[in-house]
This record gives C-alpha cells, structure tokens and sequence, in this order.
C-alpha cells in the first residue's frame, strides 16, 4: 500500500534511497544533471544555504510502496522569491495589494538553480500523485500557492490542468554541439562577422598575460575554493545583495561532489583573479557562478561561454547551459530555447488573472525566440534551433 510523507529534511531520506528515484542512471555513469542528487541538495541544507533564515525550508515528499521509496520530489516552503529565476514577484505584489497573502508559499525546485531538470522523481506513473499531494499540503495549510520551476517539458505537458494548475513558458540561452570536433568546427558553422567577433574577443582574453586551467575532480584544491569564494561573493553582492550559497557549501561541494565539477580559474602566476564553475551531467555542462578580482576585457566570455564550448566539445557533451537570461549570449552561439515551470494558485479569481497574463507571456515568448533564432549567428539554417 502507497503512502505519502512529508518530511523534515533530506537526511531523513536515505542517499541510495534518494537517489534511486533521483538519478537512476547513476548507477552506469552520471546522472542526467547533478542538481536533485541527495549529494547535491543535502549540501545545501547542512551549509545552511538552504534552512533556517534562508527562506528556503525544505520538505522533501516521499511516497512509498510497502516501506520503499518510488517517488519523490525536491519541495520548499519559500517566505520569499529570491533565487527562483522564475519570476513571480508582480503576482506577489498584485495579490498583496488585493489583501490577500502570497507567502509563504511551496515551491517544487533546486534551489539557486536556473536548470531544467526533472521535478517530479521516479517513474511518470507517480507525477500526478505528487502534485496532487503538493497541492493538498498547500490547501490544508492555507497556503497561496505552488510552484515547480525548470521541470521538464514532459512534465509540464502531462502535469498543466491538473487541479487547474498553470503552465508557464519562459526561455534561455544554450549551446548545441552539432557534431563539432574542435572549436573551429563551431567557428565554421557562424557568419564571416561573429566568427572574427569570437576570435577577436578570445585573442583578447588569452593576451592578458594569464594563465587558464579547467579542473574537475581532485585537481581542484581547497585553495581553489578559497579564491572562488572571493569571487562568488563579489558577484552574489552586486546581483542579489547577499550571496546565496554560504562557504561551507563549497567545501561540502568539494567533499561529496568534486566529480561533478568544473571549476575554471584564470591566474595570475599563481594567483587566481578569476574564475568559473560548471556542473556536469551526462549530456549537458551546467553554467553556474561566475567572479573575479581584477577586471579583463573578455575574460568573462572566455571564462563562462568559450571555455565551457571547448570542455563540452572535448568530452562529447551535447549542450551548455549558460544559467538564466543574457541575450548578450546570443553573439556568442547560445541560441534561445523554451523552458517550463508549473503554478497553482489557490484563489480562483487570481488564478484567472494569472492565466490570462502566461497565455499573453507565452506568445511574447514564443515570438521572441523565433526573431533571436532568426537574428542568430549561425550563416546556415542547419545551425539553428
């Protein structure tokens, strides 16, 4: 007989438990992404990145077949909508300014994590039950809604009308490996004039007199994490105010997840000044923080974009994703894509209005990304999505 808990916190889930319905493909090599690993989502909460004071509790579901573990799904009691990249601050401000209360609220996620990913884990039988059971918890308890962000688009599809939830259509910028063997074949594939834009900005970048590493696995060393540190917390106070990850997160990244890492620093001699980290999956290098000390004219684009081109390309992976928006990313081969999430609000006159405003958001979207294909840098229709 199947049944639903809501509990306290991840550890109370075994890992290999977790990760059975999390990643099962773990078992004969990477999983797809790295982001719902019990690895990954533990460390956010035992850094106190995720928690107490964060405005992310966690509440992981889990729904058992006679004692085993089938399904489950990453969920959060959020008092905020920092660290989504789903926007829904203008719906918390409209039903405020109605009377009504938007947080705290539940939100189906990796949190910091701008990824598509699979959200509702173990096999596509137990989605609905997941959702269904999300949605009692937030009735039960009055809440105004609930939100899976960056699901999959199967998920979206099977799950959108399910208790009148809410599918939404937002977009980014990725990287497609068309079969390049180097980096030139990708060069080859764009116009005379983005191609000379690349080049010219990588020449530059290379000139500074630094030196760039890629490191994954035990070739990153606690004093890389040091200097990243530095840099991620420039960059977390410039554009959130306050970092969202804590130091230890980054050690505990390192302990349980080093693997699953590519961490690249441009030094000078043998100081890093700046630097980028990627998640790997199986098909797909994640983009995540970048930061630095100095500033260099197009260390950014090399460090972020070119590198990650040329890691991916090297080691066969189909795609980068360069996290949420930058349409600066454009120029640069990442062409703009579709990505999902789902929304169920509780009262049913704001959920009208919600509604209406995806419908119109959904064919803004759907038309922007038809124009920034068309502008795109590619100079044969092949290379484009």
């Amino acid at each position: 007989m199947a049944d639903l808990t809501l509990h306290e916190t991840l550890a109370d889930i075994p890992a290999a438990e977790w990760d059975a319905v999390a990643a099962p493909e773990q078992a004969d090599g990477r999983p797809l992404d790295p982001f719902t690993t019990h690895r990954f989502l533990r460390a956010l909460d035992a850094s106190g990145s995720t928690g107490t004071g964060s405005g992310w509790q966690a509440r992981p579901l889990a729904l058992r077949d006679e004692g085993r573990l089938v399904a489950a799904t990453p969920l959060y009691v959020k008092t905020h909508s920092q660290g989504e990249y789903i926007f829904d601050h203008g719906w918390a401000d409209a039903l405020e300014r109605a009377g009504g209360r938007y947080y705290p609220k539940l939100q189906i996620a990796v949190p910091f994590t701008p990824a598509t990913g699979r959200r509702f884990l173990g096999p596509p039988e137990h989605r609905e039950t997941l959702l269904r059971a999300t949605i009692g918890v937030a009735a039960q308890n009055r809440l105004s809604s609930v939100h899976a962000t960056f699901c999959t688009e199967a998920e979206a599809l099977a799950l959108a009308g399910v208790e009148d939830t809410l599918h939404r259509v937002t977009q980014q910028f990725h990287w497609v490996n068309r079969g390049y063997a180097t980096f030139d074949d990708f060069l080859a594939d764009l116009s005379s004039r983005k191609r000379k834009m690349i080049r010219k900005e990588r020449e530059t970048a290379q000139g500074h007199g630094l030196t760039i590493r890629a490191l994954t696995g035990d070739a990153i060393e606690p004093q890389h994490w040091d200097a990243f540190w530095q840099f991620y917390q420039d960059t977390g106070a410039r554009k959130w105010g306050t970092p969202y990850l804590t130091r230890k997160a980054f050690t505990l990244f390192h302990d349980t997840m080093r693997n699953d890492m590519l961490l690249v620093l441009a030094f000078d001699k043998d100081r890093p000044v700046a630097g980028a980290l990627n998640f790997i999956g199986r098909d797909t290098l994640y983009g995540r923080y970048w930061g630095c000390v100095e500033d260099h004219p197009c260390l950014h684009f090399e460090l972020c974009y070119y590198q990650a081109i040329d890691w991916a390309i090297a080691n066969g992976l189909d795609r980068v994703e360069a996290g949420a928006q930058g349409e600066h990313k454009l120029a640069r081969g990442y062409l703009p894509v579709e990505t999902h999430s789902l929304h169920w609000i509780a009262d049913p006159a704001f959920r009208k209005a919600v509604a209406r405003y995806l419908e119109a958001e959904r064919k803004a979207v759907g038309q922007e990304i038809e124009v920034l294909t068309a502008y795109g840098p590619f100079r044969r229709s092949e290379g484009r999505e």
